[in-house]
């Protein structure tokens, strides 16, 4: 996640790097301060509505560190859906207050405000009614165990229903653990969450389907193959495997190719964390791979798509598929549900 903090006044400057070091590098923080109270390791900006233009969408996450109207006019623009929309927080340059404005559960809004008060000493003001009573939240759920929500209305009537104490159904394909009282597994329910490969199974009569995020895609290419011939090979591959291209959260690959650029920019286009192994270390992968000799001359291993697909820890679902100079294959990787996880 990528963290944009923005300030306007001295106050802010000095909150902004406060907060700023909370975070590790993983997450990426970067701070814009006003032109006129700028430090070096800030980016000025004089313009607010341009600067939100510019990094809205880049951004995982939001900090305002101004009066709520501020932040609230310059996003506004630039808002479309709780399911692409990034956190947005809002903290007054006291530091007193933590306020979650956008996406506060599938954007972890919400959790990132409680980290920040924690650690500043401020006040996180949630204003959430699954939140407000400790209700289960079927959004902040699913991003928590890296699920893909398929029906937004869905996930609606199920946190309404939570509200009204009426129990929730769950069916599941994974193990699950820490499942609160308000969830009843394998017991029939007006609504309910199915966390299944399969979106066809509709165990409720509404029923959430859950899509784990839990495939590892292994792959290969000829040198300077485009990404565009690299999609639309991976995803018919996928399509024809009965797999949801939604699922996809790596890939993999050797690692002479960590440099290619259609692999590059196919893995940053659809969010995926790349993972390059040797061959050395691809050659220790277990398991029951195609081998080509030809490959192994030319690489110093026999498969690179299979070997790279279950170095992440997964079970090959898909074996080789390749045309137009692109090889893939898919792994599964371990799933289990924890009811108790949460975001960040």
């Amino acid at each position: 996640m990528t963290i944009s903090i923005i300030s306007f006044t001295e106050k802010g400057r000095i909150l902004s790097e406060k907060i700023s070091g909370l975070f590790s590098e993983e997450y990426g923080v970067k701070r814009y301060c006003f032109h006129k109270k700028q430090d070096e390791n800030s980016e000025a900006f004089s313009d607010i509505n341009a600067l939100v233009s510019r990094i809205f969408y880049s951004s995982g996450a939001l900090v305002f560190i101004c009066a709520c109207g501020i932040a609230v006019r310059s996003i506004a623009p630039f808002i479309r859906s709780k399911a692409t929309d990034p956190a947005v927080i809002v903290i007054d340059d006291c530091g007193r207050f933590v306020i979650p404005i956008l996406s506060g559960h599938l954007g972890g809004a919400n959790r990132l405000a409680e980290i920040i008060a924690e650690k500043t000493g401020a006040k996180a003001v949630i204003t959430t009614a699954t939140d407000i009573g400790g209700a289960f939240s079927p959004d902040s759920f699913a991003k928590a165990n890296n699920l893909v929500i398929t029906d937004l209305y869905a996930a609606k009537e199920i946190a309404a229903a939570v509200l009204d104490d009426e129990k929730i159904g769950l069916a599941s394909d994974y193990e699950c653990k820490n499942i609160p009282p308000e969830i009843a597994e394998n017991t029939p329910c007006r609504t309910g969450i199915c966390i299944a490969s399969d979106t066809n199974k509709k165990p409720f009569e509404i029923t959430l389907n859950l899509l784990p995020k839990n495939i590892c895609i292994g792959m290969g290419c000829k040198r300077g193959t485009p990404c565009n011939k690299i999609e639309t090979h991976i995803f018919d591959s996928l399509l024809c495997a009965g797999i949801d291209k939604r699922r996809l959260c790596c890939a993999a690959t050797i690692d002479i190719k960590a440099d290619e650029a259609g692999i590059i920019e196919f893995c940053k286009k659809n969010s995926l964390k790349l993972f390059t192994y040797t061959a050395e270390q691809l050659m220790s992968a277990n398991g029951d791979f195609q081998k080509s000799d030809f490959v192994l001359s030319r690489t110093g291993t026999d498969n690179v798509c299979e070997r790279s697909a279950v170095m992440t820890g997964g079970r090959l679902i898909m074996s080789k598929r390749a045309a137009n100079g692109v090889t893939v294959a898919a792994a599964e990787l371990p799933t289990e549900i924890d009811f108790e996880k949460r975001i960040l």
